[in-house]
């Protein structure tokens, strides 16, 4: 159990100093666990409607820090490359991430051509039936690409790494909420990015 939490913890601070630098990314980080918690709730009520606010909101927020502001290029707070930066990414790096938004745009697409996803679902009806099949659809892409992630870590490291980063994605609107929730006001101050002052005392 102490190596699990030293893994979990580990990965928790990678994750925060070498990808989390920018303040509009915090920021929208911090915007994306809130809703990520109202998703959870919603999940025991309806688990469609959860999965479109979990994609629709959450996961664009979260997503479009990472992809528009978090700074590319030589890490100089970490003393590291962005392609290093790439290579040890545990979850899904910036190659990994395009993939699966791109799953996550086709599948309502697909769901509008073939209402019945080649007769293994009841086709809806009409537009709320519809909204909810993309839902569901949703929800088994986060289900799926959570375990397809573990199922590599298993294989390409091992399987408590997997384990703990499944563990820290799941609960990560919790961490996040608390670790971010200052940066809107750094951010209205007018810093774009965090100092890292903590990280930097690390080396």
């Amino acid at each position: 159990m102490n190596t699990f939490l030293e893994t979990l913890k580990t990965q928790r601070w990678d994750d925060h100093r070498f990808y989390h630098q920018s303040r509009i990314n915090q920021s929208l980080h911090f915007v994306s666990a809130l809703s990520f918690l109202v998703s959870y709730v919603l999940v025991f009520i309806n688990p469609a409607w959860a999965a479109l606010l979990a994609w629709g909101v959450s996961m664009t927020t979260r997503q479009a820090g990472h992809f528009f502001f978090e700074p590319r290029g030589f890490d100089h707070v970490n003393n590291v490359t962005d392609e290093y930066k790439e290579e040890i990414k545990v979850g899904y790096n910036i190659q990994r991430k395009i993939v699966l938004m791109a799953v996550w745009v086709a599948l309502p697409v697909l769901l509008w051509l073939t209402p019945s996803l080649f007769g293994t679902i009841q086709p809806a009806t009409d537009l709320r039936g519809y909204v909810e099949d993309v839902g569901m659809a949703w929800f088994c892409l986060g289900v799926v690409g959570l375990l397809l992630r573990v199922v590599q870590l298993w294989l390409t490291r091992s399987l408590m790494e997997g384990v703990a980063w499944a563990t820290k994605i799941i609960t990560d609107p919790f961490h996040d909420a608390v670790l971010y929730r200052k940066a809107p006001i750094y951010l209205l101050k007018g810093e774009l990015l965090d100092p890292m002052l903590h990280v930097r005392e690390q080396h």
